[in-house]
């Protein structure tokens, strides 16, 4: 993108010179990256990008956009780019400390609200909270629950909390390390009626099949993990104690085996699918008490 005076950047010219420049980068997605980019810097919805094929870009708004160009040139991701993502009815801020919300994880959230109402007031803990998109999704749909989630990091926590004063909702966020959940802040004395957790649930081995711009700029603590079954095995563990309905998400090489060992400590326990047919979310209830 030249910074010469005599060249004029219209919508329409950026979106084919950038398109282009992505595609030659190997970024993922190289139209809507530059749609979500520009409407980002010029605070308009990207479809009205469309009716505004031939307005000429300012300086100013050129500055803006040419460094977010390079950064997505080098896979960095659009929502880190632009600071925040939708979730749901919600608006998540993100950063390289938390995981970027995902399809998969509105649909977790949303197999939860469709079984419950919100004449329950019901008692929810999220396990390895991050960006906390789920309790604060959950608590924007469902007022009269009582959500807190819990996470092992200090800087997803100081999101999480920024996150749920943003939507304007009373989530209580905590430290606590999903290997050993009886800690001091009491979460294992209290009566939780959901569980649900999205823990880091890919294998190492698994790196090389991934995006750059998910192994280069999202936290590997909440990506990857050894041996996931062991962290399952401590929330089915803790959410049976706990006589809790649990949902999780999961790995769909291993959701069989998350399933059966949700199995081992529920007397129901079902996988369902994601939208893309993927065998990605465990509901188990009826703890074996």
């Amino acid at each position: 993108m030249s910074s010469n005076s005599e060249k004029v950047w219209t919508v329409l010219s950026m979106l084919e010179w950038a398109t282009d420049y992505f595609e030659e980068k190997r970024v993922h997605n190289p139209r809507l990256s530059i749609e979500w980019l520009l409407s980002h810097v010029l605070d308009i919805n990207r479809l009205d990008l469309y009716l505004k094929f031939d307005r000429p870009l300012s300086s100013s708004e050129l500055d803006r956009l040419r460094p977010l160009v390079k950064r997505r040139g080098m896979h960095e991701p659009l929502q880190h780019l632009t600071g925040s993502t939708d979730f749901l009815d919600c608006t998540i801020h993100v950063s390289k400390d938390v995981l970027i919300p995902r399809p998969e994880t509105e649909q977790l959230v949303e197999l939860i609200l469709n079984q419950h109402s919100d004449s329950e007031s019901l008692n929810l803990l999220d396990i390895g909270s991050g960006s906390g998109c789920i309790p604060i999704a959950i608590k924007k749909s469902r007022p009269s629950w009582s959500c807190t989630g819990v996470d092992i990091s200090p800087e997803a926590l100081k999101i999480s909390s920024k996150n749920a004063e943003f939507n304007d909702v009373n989530v209580n966020f905590l430290k606590a390390d999903i290997n050993d959940l009886n800690d001091p802040e009491g979460i294992s004395t209290q009566n939780w009626d959901i569980i649900v957790s999205n823990p880091p649930y890919i294998t190492h081995p698994e790196k090389s099949e991934m995006d750059p711009q998910v192994v280069n700029f999202e936290p590997e603590l909440a990506l990857f993990h050894n041996d996931p079954l062991t962290l399952y095995r401590k929330i089915c563990e803790f959410a049976a104690h706990s006589d809790a309905k649990l949902f999780l998400e999961c790995n769909d090489k291993f959701a069989d085996e998350i399933k059966d060992l949700a199995g081992s400590f529920y007397h129901r326990s079902e996988l369902l699918k994601d939208y893309d047919g993927n065998d990605r979310f465990v509901i188990a209830q009826n703890p074996h008490n």
